[in-house]
């Protein structure tokens, strides 16, 4: 029976109408969260391997015994799936949730605080500790011990040949990602451009990656700073979101000339040699490409902002329970809410390209401070905030749920403040951690009381 992941791509009408076919009416949009964190050992603070014990399989087999799939790659666990929700290993053995498609943010916090505690337990367990900041604050690259999966294996044969720091990029870099629908070609375009725009704000407010190999590195967002130097062909700002032409078959034609890493055939990973997927549609391989392959070849782009059957804002470094709930309140806020998506795209229609590189630029070391022409990202992320809250109010009232707004608390006072998350590790090493990082993790949250609920 031919499915539609094996269905030939014969035309590029095919994979715009792929796109087209994510559309969603209002009441069926969901909200997904998607959040890594390191695994140490609790005694040497090195990084867990996959079959070290304590390790990264050890990990998985202990969830397994709660109700967890494994799924398995040459005999070794790499992820796990439960009810819709699934576990994977990022190449340096980062633990990431792709939590459950919800309805309201009550529903994925209260997912992200159980599994927060699940691996809390466990790590208790077996000698094993969590971390979740932006990039790793203690271990070097050297140390990383990968993980068994073929994709890595090519993708960290060629991630050099692109870019300085992209093996950091995939052993040493955790982020937060919120996952959002859209109704129709329009309201993507809406949400892309007001995504793509307030990206950097995004990270701004949720800067928490100042520290490399135990020390201050220079930056508050050293994970955005690692991403400027990975892969120019599929990472960074994408000015095109902004053009007259800007739709679903703009998007195509962005990934059809961005070089495939491989091509999926059996289980089996082919090194596509550098081959774009326009090339490959044209015939210049064996193969005949199938929905499959851009399936696969659509999740190995890594812009800011990302568009599959839903739309990835992709901008935050990784925190703990309230700031991974905080980062889906401010986008559903802002995008969720007819009156605040209108006010918010008002807004970011009035600034140019140059104006939002500039300020994309000065975010990994300024943070709020950050700056370009007469825009500040301190008084935009107050403003969108702002907008975010009231959006959520309405959006509560409409749905006859508790106030989403009460996630956007820790961001608030972070933009009030003008403090961020790693302003605020930066004093503390400066003072009572007496440049001793291993106090960060001594007081770092392992699992978080309820919030609000």
């Amino acid at each position: 029976m031919t499915t539609i992941s094996d269905t030939i791509i014969l035309n590029k009408h095919q994979l715009t109408d792929y796109l087209a076919q994510g559309s969603k009416s209002p009441d069926q949009w969901g909200i997904g969260t998607e959040h890594e964190k390191f695994l140490y050992r609790k005694d040497s603070r090195q990084r867990l391997g996959h079959n070290t014990t304590p390790g990264i399989s050890q990990v998985m087999q202990l969830m397994a015994k709660e109700g967890w799939t494994t799924i398995r790659e040459a005999n070794n666990i790499i992820g796990l799936e439960k009810d819709g929700a699934s576990i994977t290993i990022e190449p340096g053995g980062q633990f990431e949730l792709s939590g459950k498609n919800f309805h309201n943010i009550h529903q994925t916090y209260c997912e992200t605080r159980k599994h927060f505690e699940d691996l809390s337990k466990i790590c208790q367990e077996t000698g094993a500790v969590t971390l979740a900041l932006g990039f790793d604050p203690l271990c070097s690259r050297k140390e990383m011990q990968w993980m068994p999966k073929e994709r890595y294996r090519i993708m960290k044969e060629y991630m050099p040949s692109k870019g300085g720091l992209g093996l950091d990029m995939m052993t040493r870099t955790a982020t937060i990602q919120v996952n959002l629908d859209y109704q129709n070609e329009q309201d993507m375009i809406r949400k892309m451009r007001v995504g793509q725009a307030l990206q950097s704000t995004a990270t701004a407010l949720f800067a928490n990656s100042p520290f490399t190999e135990g020390r201050p590195n220079g930056y508050l967002s050293y994970r955005a700073q690692v991403w400027e130097d990975t892969d120019p062909d599929r990472c960074g700002f994408l000015p095109f979101i902004f053009d007259q032409d800007f739709g679903f078959e703009r998007w195509v034609d962005y990934l059809l000339d961005v070089p495939m890493y491989f091509i999926l055939r059996d289980g089996q990973y082919i090194d596509s040699e550098k081959m774009t997927f326009r090339a490959f549609m044209a015939g210049k391989h064996k193969l005949r490409p199938t929905m499959e392959d851009w399936e696969t070849h659509i999740s190995t782009v890594f812009p800011d902002i990302r568009l599959k059957r839903f739309i990835e804002m992709r901008g935050a470094d990784a925190s703990c329970v309230s700031h991974i709930a905080a980062l889906s309140a401010f986008w559903v806020g802002l995008l969720y809410d007819e009156d605040a998506l209108n006010e918010s795209y008002e807004i970011i229609r009035q600034w140019d390209i140059e104006t939002l590189r500039e300020m994309r630029s000065g975010v990994p070391k300024q943070g709020l401070n950050a700056s370009a022409k007469n825009l500040k990202i301190r008084d935009i992320a107050l403003q969108m905030l702002r907008i975010s809250e009231t959006g959520l109010s309405r959006r509560s009232k409409k749905l006859g749920i508790e106030d989403e707004g009460q996630y956007l608390v820790p961001i608030m006072e972070i933009a009030e403040s003008g403090v961020t998350q790693a302003e605020r590790h930066l004093q503390k090493y400066k003072t009572e951690w007496n440049g001793d990082l291993s106090r960060l993790m001594q007081c770092w949250p392992q699992a978080e009381p309820t919030q609000g609920k």
